[in-house]
């Protein structure tokens, strides 16, 4: 029997593959296999929303196409990540349970259609799911092309059913134990909204109750359980039928106007899943981008590298949430079609956005859609295969291509990426502060932006990073940061505490420590129970009008927009202080040693260029290594990324811009693509890439 496959063997690529919709078509089902394996495919995602063909009618299951398409694959070579159906139910269980169904915040229950329109707590869609996902893993979990289970498809959403509402009130019951409990973690005496039963709790609705903002938190975090519960079951149906094989979801986080999904806490997932896996659309050669903050200037030529930094933010968050090798579960060959423009890729970016996310520490590349459909919604978006079914257009060509590269460095599978510093992003704290009222409520994009930048500042700098909810072991990092965490919780401050304590180096910002785990304010104000540990208090968190300034001073005067705190030193360390007319001297940059280590605080927030300017100064007071230490000097638009394995270092350059790129290294290495001495001075193509090794 082969050895159980596992995600450090190879590099796989592929897609979402949907057979299922072209059964009428064996000659379409034939071209595919001749075309995946002079694609150099090794991997697809097969029956992600296939239950209607998979069991047509209630309890008439029909697998027999199943069989041979998994056969068929197996015999090109190509392995399986199974999917459990569970993202879109067919119409026969609508029509003949419509329990199964979500009812929206007015009240009302969905008709049948779209994905996600499921309620969690439904136990006949529980039901429904056990039995098919008992009924896939008793048949498939053996087959040797079968390697990975893949659990629904981006789970999202809430449902206000009473099913729900009443598992709410279980959840909050078991949470505070006491109602006196609740009332006081809710604040419920403001506007006389105190609750005395547990039946007077109903979720936030546009129609009732938003005012309450521990009622809004914990409706998320309830929200989130019943999410990871309801995984969990399915899951435990795979395990039931005797399956042994890894498990992941493919999560998301949506890159539009709003951010990031600001949904689900993808970190309560990490206990259920193997390996982490997400799907990344961004949007290539945008002008005008989104970590942009009022007054910077856009520049189109630099914004692929800005947004190369978004993308690198997300694959170091989902290779931090199971601590090792994740997957680039989708991601497009081409352009998307939902997007407002939905702007192709030029020629190279589809083998930079791959190896992007490898560097990183994904072990795939995959795409929705290996073959593009005939209709609906979908049948425009990007594809390995378009409607003509060739083989000669350049996305199949460059498709090829990368799978080619994928196979020639396959020993780089093994090697890890080693993180130097920690970077906490927390969905909590979003969604607290995205329901927060003040200073500034024009702009609910201001958490997740100003993660971007943090994370900008440290991938430019070269520096390694995980980026990790706060409560995880810190010791190993050279510098954490926690910005804006207005939720601190009190693990994440104790964590922190003991992290300095130890001799780290840790850096918050405005808006930091200002209530807990239930949206209550600490009592003695902030940065509550971080006080001691930076040194300070702060005495007002102000803020700016969109086109007003006021300008913190180092080497030169930066400019600080939309917020800036008052700050009352309590033993740290004045670096730089704010020039504003109406404040003399103000503290804006501060330091405080605390233990063996040193706590920097910044009451003020930058830009991205002069948020840099703050982590120069760190990652030159406290020596943290780089990335940039084997440079001489480069092009402002590579980046310089390694995957490690012992002594054997692979040295991703990559060039995420329009214009040729150059570098100097201070030593000579191998050139892992074209075999042969690299040297240690050479030119970069427009999106071109160089693999090296020592």
């Amino acid at each position: 029997m082969a050895d159980k496959w596992k995600i450090e063997d190879e590099f796989l690529f592929g897609g979402d593959y949907n057979p299922d919709q072209w059964l009428d078509r064996p000659d379409v089902l034939e071209a595919d296999l001749t075309l995946m394996k002079n694609a150099g495919i090794s991997v697809v995602s097969l029956g992600i929303f296939a239950w209607s063909t998979l069991e047509p009618e209630e309890g008439k299951f029909e697998f027999d196409w199943m069989d041979r398409i998994i056969d068929n694959l197996h015999g090109a070579g190509v392995k399986v990540f199974l999917a459990t159906p569970s993202g879109a139910r067919p119409a026969w269980m609508a029509e003949r349970y419509p329990e199964v169904l979500r009812v929206g915040p007015s009240g009302g229950r969905n008709l049948f259609g779209a994905r996600h329109n499921h309620c969690f707590s439904s136990p006949v869609y529980r039901e429904k799911v056990r039995i098919m996902n008992t009924r896939l893993a008793e048949r498939y979990s053996s087959h040797p092309a079968v390697v990975l289970w893949h659990v629904s498809n981006e789970y999202s959403g809430d449902c206000h059913c009473e099913l729900c509402q009443a598992n709410f009130r279980a959840w909050l019951k078991e949470r505070y134990k006491t109602l006196d409990a609740l009332n006081k973690a809710w604040w419920t005496s403001f506007w006389s909204h105190t609750v005395t039963d547990w039946d007077q709790i109903h979720s936030p609705v546009p129609h009732g109750e938003l005012s309450v903002h521990g009622l809004n938190l914990d409706w998320q975090k309830f929200t989130t359980h019943m999410t990871v519960d309801f995984m969990t079951h399915e899951v435990e149906a795979l395990k039931s039928a005797g399956s042994d094989l890894p498990v992941t979801t493919n999560m998301m986080m949506v890159m539009e106007d709003k951010g990031m999904d600001p949904g689900l806490d993808n970190w309560k997932f990490r206990e259920i899943m193997d390996y982490a896996s997400w799907d990344s659309y961004p949007a290539w050669h945008m002008p005008g981008h989104k970590i942009l903050i009022h007054g910077e200037t856009p520049d189109e030529e630099a914004d692929d590298y800005r947004r190369a930094s978004e993308e690198a933010f997300h694959h170091d968050l989902y290779r931090s949430l199971c601590n090792g090798p994740f997957l680039l579960m989708e991601s497009t060959p081409s352009r998307v079609n939902w997007q407002a423009t939905s702007k192709g890729k030029r020629p190279g970016m589809n083998i930079l956005a791959g190896m992007n996310a490898v560097s990183h520490g994904s072990n795939s590349v995959q795409y929705f859609q290996w073959r593009q459909g005939r209709g609906s919604f979908e049948k425009y978006h990007g594809a390995v295969v378009d409607q003509s079914g060739r083989d000669d257009t350049l996305v199949y060509r460059e498709c090829a291509e990368l799978g080619a590269m994928l196979k020639k460095i396959k020993p780089v599978a093994e090697a890890g990426y080693p993180a130097r510093a920690a970077l906490v992003y927390s969905w909590e704290n979003r969604w607290a502060l995205d329901d927060s009222q003040g200073p500034v409520n024009n702009d609910r994009k201001a958490y997740v932006e100003t993660v971007r930048k943090h994370y900008y500042c440290l991938w430019k700098a070269g520096i390694p990073v995980d980026v990790i909810s706060g409560e995880e072991d810190l010791s190993g990092y050279e510098l954490v940061a926690a910005p804006m965490l207005y939720l601190t919780s009190r693990k994440q401050a104790e964590n922190f505490r003991t992290y300095v304590e130890g001799g780290g180096n840790l850096l918050t910002t405005y808006n930091t420590g200002y209530v807990d785990e239930t949206d209550l304010c600490f009592e003695g104000g902030s940065p509550g129970p971080l006080r001691d540990v930076l040194g300070l208090r702060v005495e007002d968190l102000d803020a700016l009008h969109r086109n007003e300034r006021i300008y913190l001073s180092m080497e030169e005067d930066y400019p600080v927009q939309d917020y800036y705190e008052i700050v009352r030193p309590e033993g740290a360390q004045v670096l730089a202080r704010f020039r504003d007319p109406w404040h003399q001297d103000l503290p804006g940059f501060l330091v405080n040693s605390f233990g063996g280590g040193k706590a920097y605080h910044l009451a003020g927030r930058l830009d991205a260029d002069s948020l840099y300017e703050v982590y120069q100064i760190i990652v030159s007071d406290r020596e943290i290594r780089s990335n940039l230490d084997l440079v001489i000097e480069k092009s402002s638009e590579l980046d310089i990324q390694i995957r490690e394995k012992g002594d054997k270092v692979y040295l991703f350059v990559m060039n995420f811009s329009a214009r040729e790129g150059s570098v100097v290294l201070k030593s000579t290495w191998n050139d892992f693509l074209e075999e042969g001495e690299a040297g240690d001075e050479w030119t970069l193509p427009p999106y071109g890439l160089k693999i090296l090794t020592n």
